[in-house]
């Protein structure tokens, strides 16, 4: 079977798109990648709650789903509304990698030795309430872009700080830059983290059998109760 892989065009999405291509590819299927800019790629200079939230990188890519112009997208799960849009699935989640968050500091301090004042970038409510409550002598700034831009906005001096997922960070070959990576039980990450979740219509039964085993159940039945809790509290990108 000849799979459409849909993906944002990120290092980091191409590298999971690339991962589920080769999964695929060992199953006997063949596929084929296609780059899809989503509006939180393009637009940059707005807090992302403002342009749709996480469905903000989603949005493209599921209509050209729906409009058959892809059969499957591969997402950081941590990325996906708990809520789909009517007609689409997840159909595999693949096994988790580590879950926890990093902070990253230009000076190599942890964050409970970073100096008071010191600037720590990040978008994320969840990872902005959680600094402000173990660090409210810290100050928060907004942080858009993709690892790689926040990397360099660490370089440049763009804040003293950065929180990324450990996850991305390793798939990227990156994980040397981390200066310490935040146990749950202080610093707790978002529902999903470190998993790659694939999604397919919901009457299409040949991609969905196609990308079946390449779906992990242990991993499977972890985030589906971490999704379960956070739609119950009605979290999402507006709510930590």
């Amino acid at each position: 079977m000849n799979v459409r892989i849909g993906s944002r065009g990120s290092a980091l999405a191409l590298w999971q798109a690339e991962h589920v291509r080769q999964g695929l590819a060992a199953l006997g299927h063949e596929a084929v990648l296609r780059v899809i800019t989503t509006t939180g790629d393009r637009v940059q200079d707005r807090r992302l709650e403002e342009v749709g939230g996480k469905g903000a990188f989603l949005k493209e890519i599921e209509e050209a789903m729906l409009a058959d112009e892809i059969d499957l997208a591969v997402h950081s799960l941590k990325d996906v509304p708990t809520a789909l849009p009517a007609g689409l699935r997840l159909c595999a989640v693949l096994p988790r990698a580590d879950p926890r968050d990093a902070l990253l500091s230009s000076s190599g301090l942890a964050l409970k030795r970073l100096p008071a004042g010191a600037r720590v970038g990040t978008t994320s409510l969840r990872r902005r309430a959680q600094v402000a409550a173990l660090r409210p002598d810290l100050v928060l700034q907004d942080l858009r872009g993709n690892v790689d831009t926040r990397l360099r906005k660490l370089r440049e001096g763009a804040c003293d700080a950065i929180l990324l997922a450990v996850a991305g960070l390793e798939r990227l070959g990156r994980r040397g830059e981390v200066t310490e990576v935040l146990e749950p039980d202080v610093f707790l990450p978002a529902p999903g983290q470190g998993a790659i979740a694939l999604e397919c219509r919901e009457d299409d039964g040949p991609v969905a059998s196609s990308v079946a085993p390449l779906n992990d159940p242990q991993t499977s039945r972890a985030v589906a109760a971490e999704r379960a809790l956070l739609a119950g509290l009605q979290g999402g990108c507006n709510v930590p």
